[in-house]
């Protein structure tokens, strides 16, 4: 006896299709947000590396005025006036934004996006150091919901005084 020739019911071939679909579409969002993620972690990077550059570099401008340091605060924000043997760098704080200037140049923008940045002199036994604190926003990007960790950050530093004569 001959067997008929079988083959797939277009019911079956239907439901091979959805399920493909639902296989599909469950893969395209996990890869979506895979690299929706993965960009706002690039971004946190970056702005971590930048507030270190820029806390390095606040640290050296200290260490190279010397003992002529000075704050002032005002309604635009805050200063920071570092004068030193060779060089006069101004450090701000204004509109979510910390700013450099060296000498009578322009300000240069050091770091954006700062929630919250404070400059203050933390006297020590024998010594004044200057304590920088400073917060960044954090970001909400596509369907990444802002991180749970707030990146502070503290530097400190102490000023060289100036060889005797």
């Amino acid at each position: 006896m001959k067997t008929p020739p079988r083959g797939y019911l277009l019911i079956e071939a239907l439901v091979y299709i959805g399920v493909i679909t639902a296989l599909l579409g469950v893969a395209y969002a996990a890869s979506y947000r895979c690299i929706d993620r993965s960009i706002a972690l690039r971004r946190n990077a970056d702005d971590i590396t930048s507030a270190l550059h820029a806390g390095e570099r606040w640290r050296a401008d200290v260490r190279a005025a010397g003992s002529q340091v000075r704050l002032e605060n005002t309604e635009a924000g805050q200063l920071l006036y570092l004068d030193g043997p060779s060089r006069a760098v101004v450090y701000s704080f204004a509109t979510n934004t910390v700013s450099r200037r060296l000498g009578t140049g322009p300000w240069v923008r050091l770091l954006p996006n700062v929630k919250f940045s404070t400059m203050t002199a933390d006297q020590r036994a024998r010594v004044t150091a200057w304590r920088w604190e400073l917060e960044l926003q954090t970001r909400a990007t596509g369907s990444v919901k802002p991180s749970r960790i707030r990146p502070l950050f503290t530097f400190l530093a102490i000023p060289e005084h100036p060889a005797p004569k």
